[in-house]
């Protein structure tokens, strides 16, 4: 009863979110959600998509959750149709896959013991010692002593690839600058008349796929040396320089993330990896370097989970992992940058 009744909690909170994004209709765009330049209210609005998705309301949400197979894996998810998806919806017949990776069962430092082991008692939905244990995006429920996915079904229950059980932290740092001609000058987009903005994009080796440099928050790690570490690791392979060259990158890395920054998104990602009982969050944050001195002074080199590395034209062509392009639209929103030739894309896109 008590889980039943914090999943309608949960529903009337995305409901109300929902409710709260009024249109208004300036000249050229149509029904654009009320404080679009606001980046608290895009934070909410992608958040609601991807919550309503737990109500079966969202078809579009919750997309790569469902995939088969599993990444690193031939294991096939249980089919789970759109209006399948929440939890709040019966479904009597739901036989998930159970999947945990043996890189995970292997007990590593970044991993939780399985639920059934006597001496693991996890405090859900709070900081756990130095695992934080809640969700960005409210209070999960927890049934038969295992979290469940606040998004809706996945096919597959256990962790997969994913360490800990419920939310898995991550962050992402999105790097940028405006694209420039060899006078210097930056460059506008023809149809748009929008400056071209360019961020630091990696192929993952896991996939393939081309995305935001990022990882995991590792046990009482400060999200913002999450951030700096991660872009260095992966697209600055600092992991295999010397002691002096570490220490050049750290400097030059310390001034691009000691500047202003943007807080893009904080919540649920919509991950290949998630399962019922685990699933990924992460922190995006915008780091500008206005007049590219920064990073014109240090030489992109992909490593650790990179395969490759390179400055990467943002518009709406991009074809990025899990939300990824969602992030980097928001971006562009952000500093007022190209997207779309298309001005009703622009108008509709989030």
């Amino acid at each position: 009863m008590a889980g039943r009744l914090l999943g309608k909690a949960l529903a009337a909170v995305s409901l109300s979110v929902a409710l709260a994004s009024v249109t208004i209709r300036p000249s050229g765009c149509r029904g654009i959600p009320a404080f679009r330049n606001s980046f608290s209210s895009s934070w909410f609005h992608l958040n609601t998509n991807v919550m309503s998705g737990s109500n079966g309301s969202k078809e579009n949400s919750h997309n790569k959750a469902r995939t088969s197979p599993y990444p690193g894996s031939k294991v096939e998810r249980s089919q789970v149709p759109n209006e399948k998806v929440g939890w709040l919806v019966e479904w009597q017949d739901y036989n998930p896959v159970e999947y945990t990776a043996v890189s995970v069962l292997a007990g590593p430092r970044w991993a939780d013991p399985q639920i059934s082991e006597s001496n693991f008692s996890p405090k859900f939905n709070e900081k756990d010692g130095h695992v934080e244990r809640k969700s960005k995006n409210g209070l999960y429920e927890i049934e038969n002593g295992r979290p469940r996915n606040p998004a809706g079904r996945t096919g597959l229950v256990g962790r997969g690839l994913l360490g800990r059980w419920g939310p898995n932290h991550a962050a992402d740092p999105i790097i940028t600058r405006w694209k420039r001609d060899s006078s210097g000058n930056r460059i506008m987009h023809p149809v748009s008349g929008k400056h071209i903005l360019q961020f630091v994009a990696i192929k993952r080796k896991d996939c393939g796929e081309w995305a935001i440099p990022g990882g995991m928050v590792d046990p009482g790690e400060k999200i913002s040396a999450t951030l700096k570490r991660e872009f260095g690791e992966e697209a600055l392979n600092s992991l295999q320089k010397t002691s002096a060259e570490k220490r050049e990158i750290e400097e030059k890395l310390h001034k691009l993330f000691s500047q202003d920054h943007l807080v893009i998104y904080k919540g649920y990602v919509d991950d290949p990896r998630n399962t019922d009982n685990a699933w990924l969050e992460t922190e995006a944050v915008n780091y500008h370097d206005e007049t590219g001195e920064i990073m014109d002074n240090l030489t992109l080199e992909a490593g650790d989970d990179a395969g490759k590395v390179k400055w990467v034209d943002i518009n709406d062509k991009l074809k990025l992992y899990a939300n990824h392009s969602q992030f980097i639209q928001l971006v562009t929103e952000k500093r007022d940058a190209h997207w779309s030739e298309d001005s009703e894309a622009d108008c509709h896109a989030l």
